[in-house]
């Protein structure tokens, strides 16, 4: 070999490494672009498709909870399949095989002829073979990749290293999506948990103070009181009713995203000042510094919904005449403190049955942030939520 066909040899393998590069960089940023599972799929399987010069290819899954295996993703189809969607449900060759584990067959990356394809004379676009791609994570099986192309009959070394990578971009991809998944339901589970028990510190607590009036009332008309004592009783107890009937429709309202809806959080934090019911009595002042900037919705609601909380529990238990509402951004991270002029309190010594405090020091650790909480009787009280900022956030 001359020096100059060494040198076109070291350059074609270096044009072919840069390609495969090139291609591998592209289908990781068409998976980074999404979360969602069904996305990410069908990203993969375009970029796939052009990157690799082919036309058709699909996925199946092996479903986390039955272990059946269904078809998440499809990209172009040839007619014999698209107009007949049921050749294109239950097992066959490539399925069977790697399910069955057969590493010289379809569980490898390997070039088999299609049993879908093979029942077919017409509508098949000239592919007869596909790759098959098993998918896999920490050992587990996560079901098959199939790209077809109507001349393939066998891989090069180079074939197999760029489609077992691909393939292990996809099951990361995979994997990443169904672990979302699993902590949005966690999350909702926890918000579900939260909100019941501040339903409880609210709401049966208000019950509970009606029923004691009414009782009352009761024994005063057995004592056969004066009117006037009744009536100041049932009173009282009507007072509590129309109170607790404003705290269920917020527990409500809260359940949805409405107060940032068309706003950013500082002017958010504004109308929430001015709707409180005890807005009038109650001077509410927001402050904030740094570079206000989008965030998240996640984010964002949950910064909301702790100064609400925050601001509640003022209302209910501080008997102040001010509170002072910070949110300041940094690079990195955003903080909101709530302080009130109120009579305070020892937080060694927390009334029980008040799960305000908890319901915030959760929320705020859902957000990967911590919670510092400073009181002392007639001293007032002072909470500090610091929430930290993904380089996605902060960006």
């Amino acid at each position: 070999m001359t020096a100059g066909t060494s040198q076109e040899s070291i350059d074609e393998t270096l044009r072919r490494r840069n390609r495969e590069l090139s291609i591998l960089n592209s289908i990781a940023e068409a998976l980074n672009r999404s979360i969602d599972l069904d996305q990410a799929l069908q990203a993969a399987l375009s970029q796939a498709a052009d990157l690799l010069d082919l036309k058709t290819g699909w996925v199946w899954l092996i479903h986390e909870d039955t272990g059946d295996t269904y078809l998440a993703a499809v990209q172009n189809l040839p007619p014999g399949l698209e107009n007949h969607p049921e050749l294109m449900q239950g097992s066959c060759y490539c399925l069977d095989s790697y399910r069955a584990g057969d590493l010289d067959g379809a569980a490898n990356v390997n070039v088999i002829l299609c049993s879908r394809l093979k029942k077919l004379v017409d509508g098949t676009a000239g592919l007869r073979y596909h790759a098959s791609i098993p998918l896999y994570a920490h050992g587990k099986s996560l079901g098959v990749l199939n790209l077809a192309s109507t001349d393939w009959r066998e891989l090069t070394s180079d074939d197999l290293r760029l489609l077992y990578t691909l393939g292990d971009l996809l099951s990361i991809a995979i994997e990443r999506a169904r672990l979302y998944a699993r902590s949005v339901e966690y999350a909702a589970v926890a918000e579900r948990n939260r909100l019941a028990r501040e339903i409880h510190d609210t709401l049966a607590q208000g019950l509970a103070g009606i029923a004691l009036h009414l009782e009352t009332a009761d024994a005063l008309l057995e004592t056969q009181a004066e009117p006037a004592r009744v009536r100041r009783t049932v009173s009282q107890a009507l007072t509590l009713v129309r109170a607790n009937l404003e705290e269920a429709r917020r527990s409500v309202l809260d359940l949805r995203p409405a107060p940032l809806e068309g706003r950013d959080l500082p002017d958010a934090l504004q109308v929430l000042a001015k709707s409180l019911p005890a807005s009038r009595s109650l001077q509410i002042n927001i402050e904030v510094s740094g570079e206000p900037r989008p965030l998240p919705t996640r984010l964002e609601a949950g910064v909301y919904r702790l100064a609400q909380e925050a601001l509640t529990n003022v209302i209910r238990h501080a008997a102040a005449n001010s509170a002072r509402v910070r949110l300041h951004y940094l690079p990195e991270h955003i903080q909101l403190s709530v302080e009130d002029d109120g009579v305070g309190f020892d937080p060694q010594k927390v009334p029980p049955g008040r799960y305000g405090l908890v319901g915030m020091n959760e929320r705020v650790k859902m957000l990967g942030g911590s919670l510092v909480l400073e009181s002392r009787p007639a001293h007032g009280t002072r909470i500090e939520a610091s929430i930290p900022l993904t380089k996605t956030e902060s960006s």
